[in-house]
């Protein structure tokens, strides 16, 4: 039998040699350690299917006549029955084990009786060589030689040592002594021996006084032992086996956590994926990406991958990925062959967003799918004046879109806005929020303005459904102003001639797909700020988009909201979004409002409104008016 030490110092090859002769199955499935421990396991089980068998040898007599039966016996294991009968090889090896029951018998009574006592010994030894092989043949019914016996008695060595050591009080330290003692043959004498043999083993009379406590101590780890289960015996094994496990019990990370994010390429070729709870910026949960695995999936800046990860060895400082799984939600295969988001072909938008549907049917955004519908791949500009409640319009129009069009990937970038608004939107709007607030440096607004435009350039090129709800693009520009590069040429108001071209690009990728995604902006702009550079930012922007919504200071001074300019709001291409029907009404009562200035529309409409619970009964309803 091999224990933990010597099976941790075996080679993997050796071990599963010893692991099919002892009929373990798929071998080359377990690693080393789990091959240390099926072997013990194994060793165990056989160890527990041999016992019962000599412990019902004799089963109607009593424990204690089995145990003193037991004790005379003579294994022979390394030597014949010729040499077990050497007398003096019992004798000194009996030595060890009887000194303690032959301290109150004199010595000068040993003397006498030690002739006529050694002239017998060999006599004895065969008789009980000869007794135990006996017993063997009636409890198999078969006959067996001398050594099959010997072979089955010895796995309950453990078990029979235990015994020992409590009945002794002799305490083994070692496993190897304990083999040693085990292999020996011993003969039960009621005599005892000359001064010589006392001499001959010093050692032994001394343990008990040197160390009294250490039969209780084997006692306990005997009684650890048999209440954990552990079907070996050995108390060293045992003891030794749960430090090991303490110690030197690894775990293997690698490949157990699964995780995703933005990818940003660097200049040199390898790239993180960044998180977006960081703002897509630098970040202790950065994922390391390879320059050959970038290449080999044929990843871009903006992609959102997702895949395991392992921990960082000795010297490195991220979490490399080690396998792809998905890229933008779809397999790798498919995403390869992506045709890039310049060359594909946009187009009006002509599906509209319902707004209105699923309990989010509120006054503001019945007014704006009424008067400025919003289709999917809209470019949409909401011209606002200080303190109209374009927030509070935004958060509306994303929670409807949200609950309505679950299929859509929905974003709210906030760029240069107050901290407690990025709150505010975040827990109060089921979307992905991604802000820079107005104390961060222009770089930051850019940076994290240009990685969620390229997070949705990759995903409309895999044929996803994207909107984002920039708040606000004037603030944008001007971090695009302050950024740029001096060309020398400035506009009225201190604006640089080339800095207006990234926010033009940024809200210009807004659109529909033929065949594919689209890429929806809404977009707000700030007018009558009192800065001349607002009025030049949005002067560039005004003719950019195809649907534009007015908001008035005149209808939000008089708390009339959503302040809405009815007249001044509009969709191009609005007949692509409608039904004629509908349409035709809806000309009707532009038609009908056009006598009237912003307030009394708006006071028109929304009086009316509130008398019906959906846009389609209210245009049934206009020609009871």
């Amino acid at each position: 039998m091999y224990d933990i030490l010597e099976l941790n110092d075996k080679l993997l090859t050796e071990l599963r040699q010893i692991a099919k002769d002892l009929n373990i199955k798929r071998i080359e499935a377990y690693k080393k350690q789990e091959l240390i421990y099926k072997i013990l396991d194994q060793q165990a089980v056989a160890a527990a299917e041999i016992r019962p068998v000599v412990a019902e040898i004799n089963p109607g007599q009593p424990e204690d006549d089995r145990r003193k039966e037991r004790k005379p016996r003579v294994r022979v294991v390394r030597s014949g029955a010729e040499k077990v009968g050497d007398s003096k090889g019992g004798v000194q090896k009996f030595a060890k084990r009887e000194d303690n029951k032959r301290e109150d018998k004199p010595l000068e009574e040993n003397k006498r009786d030690n002739s006529s006592r050694e002239e017998n010994r060999k006599e004895e030894v065969k008789q009980d060589v000869r007794k135990e092989i006996v017993v063997q043949e009636s409890e198999d019914g078969t006959k067996k030689n001398t050594g099959k016996a010997s072979e089955r008695k010895e796995f309950n060595r453990p078990k029979f040592q235990d015994r020992q050591k409590r009945e002794k009080n002799v305490h083994i330290q070692h496993r190897d002594v304990l083999e040693k003692d085990l292999d020996f043959g011993v003969v039960e004498q009621e005599e005892d021996y000359t001064r010589d043999n006392y001499e001959y083993q010093p050692e032994v009379e001394e343990m008990p006084s040197v160390q009294p406590d250490q039969p209780v101590v084997a006692e306990d780890r005997y009684e650890e032992k048999r209440e954990t289960g552990n079907p070996n015996g050995n108390t060293y094994s045992g003891s030794g086996k749960m430090k090991f496990d303490k110690r030197d019990k690894y775990y293997e990370f690698e490949g157990i956590i699964c995780n995703s994010g933005v990818l940003e390429i660097m200049p040199d070729g390898y790239g993180f994926l960044r998180s977006s709870d960081y703002n897509y910026l630098n970040s202790p949960d950065d994922i390391y990406v390879s320059q050959s695995q970038i290449k080999l999936f044929g990843l871009q800046t903006g992609d959102t991958v997702e895949g395991t990860v392992r921990p960082p060895k000795e010297g490195e400082k991220y979490f490399p990925l080690i396998k792809v799984e998905k890229i933008n939600g779809k397999s790798p295969e498919a995403v390869r062959d992506r045709i890039p988001f310049d060359h594909l072909t946009p187009l009006f938008p002509n599906e509209k967003f319902n707004i209105t549907g699923n309990g989010r049917a509120t006054i503001s955004t019945r007014v704006v799918d009424m008067f400025a519908p919003i289709g999917k791949g809209q470019r949409g500009l909401i011209v606002a004046q200080p303190k109209t409640g374009k927030t509070v319009l935004l958060k509306e129009i994303a929670n409807a879109i949200a609950a309505n069009h679950p299929e859509v990937y929905l974003i709210i970038l906030l760029i240069d806005e107050r901290p407690e608004e990025v709150t505010d939107m975040a827990r109060s709007v089921n979307a992905e929020v991604i802000s820079s607030t107005f104390d961060e440096p222009a770089e930051r607004h850019v940076k994290v303005a240009n990685i969620v435009l390229e997070k949705a350039k990759r995903m409309v090129e895999c044929g996803h459904d994207v909107v984002i709800l920039l708040d606000s693009i004037t603030r944008l520009a001007r971090a695009y102003n302050t950024v740029s590069p001096a060309s020398g040429k400035v506009l009225s108001g201190g604006v640089d001639a080339n800095a207006l071209h990234k926010p033009k690009r940024f809200f210009g990728a807004a659109r529909n797909i033929e065949d594919g995604g689209s890429l929806t902006i809404l977009a707000t702009a700030l007018t009558e700020t009192g800065s001349k550079m607002d009025d030049v930012i949005f002067e560039e922007f005004k003719g950019t988009g195809n649907m534009e919504l007015q908001l008035d200071r005149k209808l939000s001074n008089k708390r009339i909201y959503p302040a809405v300019d009815i007249t001044a709001s509009s969709t191009r291409r609005e007949d692509l979004l409608l039904d004629a029907k509908v349409l035709n009404r809806i000309w009707i009562l532009r038609n009908y409002l056009t006598d009237m200035n912003s307030i009394e529309a708006m006071e028109f409409v929304k009086d009316r409104l509130e008398k019906t619970k959906s846009n389609e009964e209210f245009l049934i309803s206009m020609n009871d008016q």
